[in-house]
């Protein structure tokens, strides 16, 4: 696919140079005021500032106790102030943010890894080495991303470092030689893809970052295509995961890593041969990838979500806006657009890649004028190559995964469903905690929030032992059927066989849409084990009476076939889940009286 537009390259490579040094003054100066006011403040945060310290216990945290946290925390901080200080020295250009910058590159050229402990390993799966082999850098999300900050550093900075010393380029330079292109044109880390091997969001997010660095400079020409001809292969790996609907299996909150890197590959490749790549924006596979992000929105700051995916999945901006623009999608621009001028934080002061933040700096004015008068559709969709089943109509969204249990970022949530009323979370999927190193390990399914338990979905008991879905592609929805209507939109699903257990002979979920009325949702098992029980998953704190549910103010459930129904009260305390449920969630366990059971929700 994209390796093959090589052939239209007819000129050697150039330099990527999509936005202004801050020697060229005409740009940086013609930002509106607010921008360049708010630019200086972020940096004048940061000067003086003392660089948190990196020391070899704190990498070795992850490996002795599971935290990743607290030195992730503070390696991001480092990159985080050097940004700022960076673009606030680009607006006011008079040198006085220059020294806290050189500290700043110094300090991460000498950090002895720029890959983060939970991903210090060559080979994928295997368990992380407690400290690193300065021979041998890892390529990894960070380590890349270290490099095309420090690369958009050194490109926006270029003159004024070399009039302070001309060695600084040169330190950068040689840092980025010895621990990204050497190592990238020499070895095989698995994100690069070999055409077997399952990929996800690293593929394409590190690649994005080895062409940002690679091509911010002038590297030889033999290297430039060397690098070029290796990502390309790897953006075709990344493109083989998806099918043709361009359906994201990681969900919105990982489209910002996946998706969206895969467009700015792109840009830098048309940037970079005057457009010989351009026509991959009229693939019907490419647009369906990038008007994604827009047909799994609800309303405001909610999405669909299943798998770790945060229904909170971030406000869409100047990445969103220019890959809408570059396939042609007016919708998509005057979502971003508009989500962009909804932004608590439009200059995306937590974001930590400079490139993305020079794109939201000069594609601001443009999406702050945008019309904000262009309707927007949020239409059902079936997406086929993950299962994803959406009905839509003025009041309800009702999510429903048709999969199987293999996605990236895989909960064991095969049948759940999520319902969102005016707006808000009806029926929840909770998503993940903050990461830890029992998130990505053998023990990942003993987490609670990876279970089916913990989806809208039975369980059912041998004895008092519970018997939950497992995790695995044979562990899947079968017998799939989907109807779209003009008054109602249905699926039906076989779920059997996402449970390790033939004695569940089936177990049949239907999910009705009646537009404009309500949402009906019936189950029916047949087999040898005890009625299963139901979870059901609230944000909103539902009240039983009698067989009738009235969830918060938002609605009401009505059950029918239902034994017993017990609530639990579940804590959020985790600070990842804290963004998404400011206070605490609820689970309905509902025991079938026989064998179906049948909810309506209004």
């Amino acid at each position: 696919m994209i390796a093959e537009l090589i052939k239209n390259i007819k000129k050697p490579l150039s330099c990527f140079q999509p936005y202004p040094q801050a020697s060229k003054r005409d740009q940086w100066e013609a930002l509106p005021e607010d921008i360049k006011e708010q630019l200086i403040r972020n940096g004048e945060a940061y000067l003086n500032f003392d660089y948190p310290a990196l020391t070899a216990v704190d990498f070795m945290e992850f490996t002795r106790t599971g935290n990743r946290s607290r030195y992730e925390d503070k390696q991001f901080l480092r990159r985080n102030a050097l940004d700022n200080l960076v673009l606030a020295e680009c607006v006011e250009h008079k040198g006085r943010f220059l020294d806290d910058i050189i500290n700043g590159i110094y300090v991460i050229c000498e950090e002895h890894a720029w890959q983060l402990p939970a991903h210090n390993s060559y080979i994928r799966d295997t368990p992380q080495l407690i400290l690193p082999d300065i021979t041998r850098p890892v390529i990894d999300l960070f380590s890349a991303e270290t490099a095309s900050v420090l690369s958009m550093a050194e490109y926006l900075l270029r003159q004024e470092l070399k009039n302070v010393s001309p060695f600084l380029s040169v330190m950068i330079n040689k840092n980025l030689e010895e621990r990204i292109f050497i190592p990238y044109l020499k070895e095989h880390f698995w994100w690069m893809g070999d055409g077997e091997s399952q990929m996800n969001n690293w593929t394409i997010w590190c690649t994005q970052n080895i062409l940002l660095s690679a091509f911010s400079r002038d590297l030889p020409e033999i290297q430039k295509e060397e690098i070029l001809k290796k990502a390309v292969k790897s953006m075709d790996y990344f493109l083989q995961e998806y099918g043709e609907d361009g359906c994201c299996d990681e969900g919105a909150q990982y489209f910002r890593h996946a998706g969206l890197c895969l467009f700015n590959c792109l840009f830098l490749l048309n940037e970079i041969t005057e457009d010989a790549f351009s026509s991959a924006y009229e693939w019907d596979k490419i647009k369906n990838i990038a008007s994604y992000i827009l047909n799994v929105h609800i309303n405001d700051i909610y999405y669909v979500n299943f798998a770790d995916c945060s229904p909170v999945a971030g406000r869409c901006g100047a990445r969103e806006f220019l890959f809408g623009k570059m396939t042609k999608n007016k919708e998509l621009m005057a979502f971003a657009a508009s989500d962009y001028q909804s932004s608590e934080d439009p200059l995306t002061l937590e974001e930590h890649n400079l490139f993305y933040r020079l794109q939201t700096i000069f594609t601001h004015k443009e999406m702050m004028s945008w019309d904000k008068t262009l309707n927007i559709t949020h239409k059902d969709i079936w997406y086929e190559s993950v299962g994803i089943f959406l009905s839509r109509d003025e009041h309800y969204c009702l999510a429903v995964k048709a999969g199987d249990n293999n996605d990236s970022h895989n909960h064991n949530d095969t049948g759940s469903f999520t319902i969102y009323k005016d707006g808000f979370p009806l029926l929840i999927d909770v998503g993940v905690e903050t990461y830890s190193k029992k998130t990505f390990s053998p023990e990942r399914y003993e987490i609670w929030t990876m279970q089916s338990c913990y989806h809208n979905l039975p369980t059912f008991f041998d004895g008092g032992m519970p018997i939950l879905q497992k995790d695995g592609e044979v562990y899947r929805a079968t017998e799939v059927s989907y109807q779209f209507g003009p008054a109602e939109n249905r699926i039906s699903l076989e779920l059997k066989s996402a449970y390790p257990d033939e004695r569940i002979r089936s177990y049949i979920r239907s999910a009705v849409h009646k537009k404009g009325k309500e949402i009906v949702i019936e189950d029916h098992y047949e087999g040898s084990l005890m009625s299963p029980v139901l979870s059901l998953m609230f944000y909103e704190e539902p009240t039983v009476t009698g067989d009738v549910i009235s969830i918060g103010n938002l609605g009401k459930l009505s059950v029918t076939g239902a034994a017993n129904i017990k609530k639990e009260r579940i804590p959020i305390t985790d600070l990842r889940l804290k963004t998404a449920w400011k206070h605490d969630i609820y689970r309905l366990l509902i025991t079938m009286d026989h064998q179906d059971i049948k909810l309506i929700i209004q």
